[in-house]
Parts: C-alpha cells; structure tokens; sequence
C-alpha cells in the first residue's frame, strides 16, 4: 500500500474510485502547485468538479488541461458539457468544433452543433 503515496496522482483516483470527492478535492488542492503542468492532473481536478457538478470551478481546470494538451478530444467533451451546464452556448460550440479538428467524425460533436446552432 505505500506505493500508492509515492504516486499522489494514484492516490487522487483512488479518492474518486471510493466516492471520496471532498477528500479528492482537498488532496488534489495541496498537490496543485507541484502539478500545474501536468494536463492529467488538471483533467482529473476537472473531473472531480464535473462529478460533484461544480461547473464554475470545473471549467478552469479543464481549459488548463486543453492548454497544456491541446490534442485531448475528451478534455474537451467534458469542457463542452461543463459550458452547457453553464449556459455557454458559444463556448460549446467552439468546442464541439476543436473535438471536430481532432476527430472529424465524432457524431456527438457533429449532432451538438446542429442542435446548438438552430438554437
């Protein structure tokens, strides 16, 4: 078990396996500043925002994420549902359009603009 310690990113997914999400929240903040190049990291924080449905403090997480790794399709379907949460139909859509440049099919992204753009 101490292996895990030695690995905090480790340690952050297993607080979110176990449902622990203010743990998670407390842990990844005191880990933050080591980690703030790190777009795994960002994306983690993000998603535990996103499952506790914080989507204000969700969003700069996932951006950071996208920022530092700008070819992740599922940063950005989380960061288009985090700005639809937020009534950000723009953002979304430009969003959706970035998921489209890395993958050009993506049916999701597709269906979502249509929706979004008759709106």
């Amino acid at each position: 078990m101490l292996g895990i310690f030695n690995h905090p990113k480790r340690r952050l997914k297993k607080f979110i396996r176990d449902g622990e999400y203010v743990e998670a929240i407390a842990f990844g903040k005191n880990l933050e500043s080591e980690y703030a190049d790190d777009p795994d990291f960002m994306f983690i924080m993000g998603s535990i925002y996103y499952i506790v449905e914080d989507s204000k403090k969700a969003l700069p997480y996932f951006e950071k994420s996208f920022q530092l790794n700008d070819s992740d399709a599922e940063t950005l379907r989380l960061k288009t549902n985090v700005h639809l949460a937020l009534e950000q139909k723009d953002e979304a859509i430009d969003c959706c359009y970035r998921i489209l440049k890395i993958e050009p099919r993506n049916p999701e992204a597709l269906q979502l603009i249509k929706e979004l753009e008759s709106l």
